[in-house]
């Protein structure tokens, strides 16, 4: 089997690297990746893509590519509009083409963050934001280019390798000695390294069974706000770490309304997990298990 993979440096394709080795041979490619014989890695290119599946004939496509700074997205819509959506169109258009199965990442963004239940596949879409709007619009094409397609949604991702909200946590409390964190957007920390391991399983079962593939959310268990899990950060590391010299004695509870951003974030990130778990059989950890293995690594 063959296994094309693009954006093998983002937070999830890092990990998407381990995770898909075993499946067979693997080409991991980035935006400056550039083929001998001719195709590339770049979002950008179009018409690069497409000769790149052409000539590659791929078994699967994985897409951890994409523009992901939610509020710079808003001053630049039509790059978010390439990268998020007439992109993963292209590809669905080409996977289709040579039989792939085509694996694409979206986001809880598609929703207006309204109400406190967690949101189903099938909830009614309603971005707030140009981020949004375009990974929306990339879901639609993909869908509508070929039902070979796993599209997994999930939320609050980070990663022990680059920057994440844990490790800014980490260096302002060595800084300050009062932290304000946002308390009213609930979602659940979802790990680079547990979305990796998880599409490298359901890519086995869509593979034997296409009634596996469509959009399934993917999100660590349990919820927790912005603050909670800063303060989950701050105790871990004392515990891990008991001489790390953390200044911050308090972790105080502010509206979303107190850090106003150009982009609008959903309040409510809550995504129900059921489809996944069922489907492949899976069991997803709670985020606190994923967070407090990251903070011993970075540790």
């Amino acid at each position: 089997m063959k296994v094309l993979l693009l954006g093998k440096n983002g937070q999830v394709g890092w990990e998407l690297q381990r995770s898909l080795a075993p499946l067979g041979e693997l080409v991991a490619l980035d935006r400056h990746s550039m083929l001998a014989d001719g195709g590339c890695g770049d979002l950008h290119d179009l018409d690069g893509l497409r000769e790149t599946v052409a000539r590659l004939r791929p078994d699967v496509i994985v897409n951890a590519a994409a523009h992901t700074a939610v509020d710079k997205a808003e001053s630049e819509p039509e790059l978010a509009q390439a990268l998020n959506a007439a992109a993963p169109g292209v590809l669905a258009e080409a996977a289709h083409a040579v039989g792939a199965l085509l694996v694409h990442y979206s986001t809880d963004y598609v929703f207006d963050g309204s109400g406190t239940a967690p949101w189903t596949e099938g909830a009614t879409t309603g971005p707030l934001s140009v981020y949004g709007k375009t990974k929306l619009e990339g879901e639609r094409l993909i869908a509508a280019a070929t039902e070979r397609h796993l599209i997994f949604r999930t939320s609050w991702v980070y990663a022990a390798r680059g920057g994440n909200f844990a490790k800014t946590m980490l260096r302002l409390a060595q800084e300050r000695e009062k932290l304000t964190v946002i308390d009213d957007q609930v979602g659940a920390p979802t790990g680079a390294e547990l979305i990796a391991d998880v599409t490298a399983h359901a890519i086995r079962q869509a593979l034997r069974n296409d009634a596996c593939c469509g959009t399934h959310h993917l999100a660590a268990a349990g919820e927790t706000t912005w603050n909670g899990y800063a303060r989950f950060v701050l105790e871990t590391a004392r515990d891990l770490k008991p001489d790390l010299a953390i200044k911050a004695g308090e972790v105080a509870p502010v509206p979303t309304s107190a850090f106003p951003t150009p982009a609008r974030r959903p309040l409510n990130s809550r995504l129900d997990t059921s489809n996944l778990r069922s489907t492949f059989g899976l069991d997803l950890p709670h985020w606190q298990h994923g967070v407090r293995r990251m903070l011993a690594e970075i540790l």
